[in-house]
């Protein structure tokens, strides 16, 4: 037997050129008005528009080892009315195609709302038609697919999708048997994304933590669905501050070039050499040459710059190590000998032009201009940013460059961006750049985020603040007294931080939110402690049960998940919308819907243990009597899901809390 994908593909082409002739012939007609369209033509339309999709099954099943791959079901039924509409209406070339869950279980599982739609355009095309009669003929040219049980119509032609519950099934076994594996990709792509972005010789402050969580989160989420993602810190360790570093450093530690200074505080050493630069006039002057000495790569200010980064960067990694958080430093620095080049391929091309001194790159459709020389020929943030976009599409090959800053800075990457496209450097339709800005953090008094005394918060202060809260909470639980020590301190580290980086990644990035600890640390609700200890729960079933790993991967192969009752359905709907769920974070990069669907799988699954029995035991002896194994699967598949978005977002859960 030959191969099917070259075999439809050859067909295919066949079919496309014999309808192409006869359209051709029927162009050619005199008088069209009184011709029929050929039955020959109609009749290979029809047989087009089903090997059409037979071929992208066909394509998708051989690309990549979908066997093992969830699927998501939102996605088929879309490739699925997709043929069924473009065969209904094809005089259109481009047809609207809505399909999503349905919100009310009584009317089915998914519904398709393009009938309206299309009406409308047909109306507006001189063609009156019904969207209930359109809904009607999609439902006829509906190819043959496994997924679909029944399709009713409803309301003004609402197309209501009711799941065939053996397909159902058999995907969660699926699932059981392969884990959590990621939909294929279609091709491999490059992601570069820039995140956390402290300064050098100036501590993490409360700022960075939404850079820092929502980065590595997203991160995560690229690296899961089988991206090559590499994750940029792109500190600021250059520029004029650290003239009057190196020039404190040479006062209080002449001696640096051979005994390693004691800087404990670079915030203290910070503000102490801040403050001679603005108070005194001959140190300013000395650290205005220990800049020049500096860009000129003098050894012994390399050095001297050198140390005062490391001591930063072991600063940083603490607040790294808490949130396990993993980045390739690539600073400011790095860019320092590409900006030549950026400043000339501007002025090569006509691009660069002179204001008051200074040369300006005003890119078209933008309120403001980029300045990538200053008045003094010294280069700015924005000759930096365009080097570095620059290196990242050239050097790196990055199909897609996520920004992840507060979105103050929007107006500056739009400008960026918009610089970079007026180049050439890259097409939004090839490569896609995009800056994911974030809100504030604020107090609960609604101001932004500051101590007492109106400073800003330190994060390694709020990390330890976290944990202090956290065992304060465990103790109160009485949780000491049946965890060891260890477990005790992994409880407190995975709750503290998991906690943290809920709070900031379950709101909507754009928005500002509210930093509390109480609220947080709250097990009620759409929080971590919440979720933390429902997944504790369900992992400790099949514990109590008496049920091992072996067992359960035996039953996972060969058993039926049977999806009889109501509570069984409803969360095995809900442990493969995972997918879909994924698909829309990478198309808008709005991780809280990973949290409200972990919340919703959650409740779903606290619904069906309420009323699906999963072990039966004798009442007086506390002995297990029955065990029913297709819902220990569905306990087991629900944890299984859970795990793996905790591991997207950077939660780190634990076996006994």
């Amino acid at each position: 037997m030959g191969d099917p994908l070259a075999e439809y593909t050859a067909r295919l082409q066949q079919q496309e050129q014999e309808i192409k002739s006869l359209s051709a012939e029927i162009e050619s007609l005199k008088n069209p008005q009184s011709q029929s369209p050929s039955p020959r033509l109609e009749e290979l339309r029809d047989e087009n528009t089903k090997l059409k999709y037979r071929l992208n099954i066909l394509k998708r099943e051989g690309s990549a080892p979908c066997s093992k791959a969830m699927l998501n079901i939102n996605q088929r039924l879309l490739e699925v009315f997709g043929e069924a509409i473009r065969a209904s209406c094809p005089e259109l070339d481009d047809p609207p195609l809505a399909v999503s869950p349905n919100q009310q279980a009584k009317f089915g599982d998914y519904q398709c709302n393009s009938a309206m739609a299309l009406s409308q355009i047909l109306k507006a095309k001189g063609m009156k038609v019904n969207p209930r009669e359109i809904a009607e003929k999609i439902i006829q040219n509906l190819p043959a697919n496994e997924l679909i049980q029944k399709t009713e119509i409803a309301g003004p032609g609402f197309i209501n999708v009711h799941l065939e519950k053996k397909f159902v099934s058999k995907l969660l076994s699926n699932l059981l048997v392969n884990g959590v594996q990621p939909p294929p990709l279609d091709a491999k792509k490059r992601v570069v994304v820039d995140f956390s972005s402290p300064n050098i010789a100036k501590e993490m402050h409360v700022g960075h933590l939404r850079s820092t969580i929502i980065g590595e989160s997203m991160c995560r989420l690229f690296e899961f669905l089988g991206y090559d993602v590499l994750r940029l810190n792109h500190v600021g360790d250059w520029g004029t501050q650290f003239g009057m570093l190196i020039a404190h450093l040479q006062d209080k530690f002449p001696d640096y070039l051979t005994v390693c200074p004691p800087i404990s505080d670079l915030q203290g050493f910070y503000k102490e050499s801040k403050k001679r630069f603005d108070e005194e006039e001959e140190f300013k002057k000395r650290a205005y040459q220990c800049v020049v000495q500096l860009q000129s790569k003098e050894p012994d200010f390399i050095k001297a710059w050198n140390l005062i980064c490391d001591v930063s960067r072991k600063e940083f990694q603490r607040v790294y190590d808490c949130l396990d958080i993993t980045l390739t430093e690539r600073g400011e620095s790095f860019y320092q000998d590409l900006m030549n080049d950026v400043v000339k391929e501007f002025d090569e091309r006509g691009l660069s032009q002179m204001d008051d001194g200074r040369k300006i790159v005003f890119p078209p459709g933008q309120s403001i201009p980029l300045t990538i020389v200053k008045s003094d020929g010294g280069y700015t943030y924005d000759t930096s940013d365009l080097a570095a976009i620059r290196q990242r599409i050239f050097d790196e090959k990055a199909d897609i460059i996520i920004y992840v800053t507060d979105s103050g800075q929007s107006t500056h990457f739009q400008v960026v961006f918009a610089a970079a496209q007026m180049i050439g450097w890259y097409d939004p339709k090839v490569t896609r750049v995009e800056h994911a800005g974030f809100g504030v953090v604020l107090g609960e008094d609604k101001k932004k985020f500051k101590t007492r005394s109106g400073e800003t918060v330190r994060l390694m202060d709020l990390l330890e603040e976290g944990l202090k809260r956290c065992m304060d909470k465990l103790k109160e639980k009485e949780r000491d007294k049946v965890l060891t020590p260890e477990e005790l301190t992994k409880a407190q580290r995975a709750v503290a931080f998991g906690c943290i980086k809920y709070a900031d990644l379950s709101h909507n990035r754009i928005n500002d939110y509210v930093f509390s600890f109480d609220k947080m640390l709250d097990d009620r609700g759409n929080t971590a402690a919440y979720l933390l200890y429902a997944f504790t729960r369900i992992r400790s079933i099949a514990r109590l049960a008496n049920i091992d790993e072996a067992t359960l991967r035996t039953a996972a192969e060969t058993s039926e998940v049977i999806l009889d009752h109501e509570k069984e359905w409803k969360l095995g709907k809900c442990i493969l919308r995972f997918p879909e769920i994924l698909q829309k974070i990478l198309d808008d990069l709005l991780l809280h819907t990973l949290c409200d669907y972990l919340y919703e799988l959650a409740t779903t699954f606290t619904e069906f243990y309420d009323s699906c029995y999963c072990v039966e035991k004798d009442r007086q002896t506390g002995e297990v009597v029955k065990v029913n194994m297709w819902r220990m699967l569905l306990c087991e598949a629900t944890a299984s899901i859970m795990a793996k978005g905790f591991d997207i977002l950077g939660i780190n859960p634990v076996q006994r809390m």
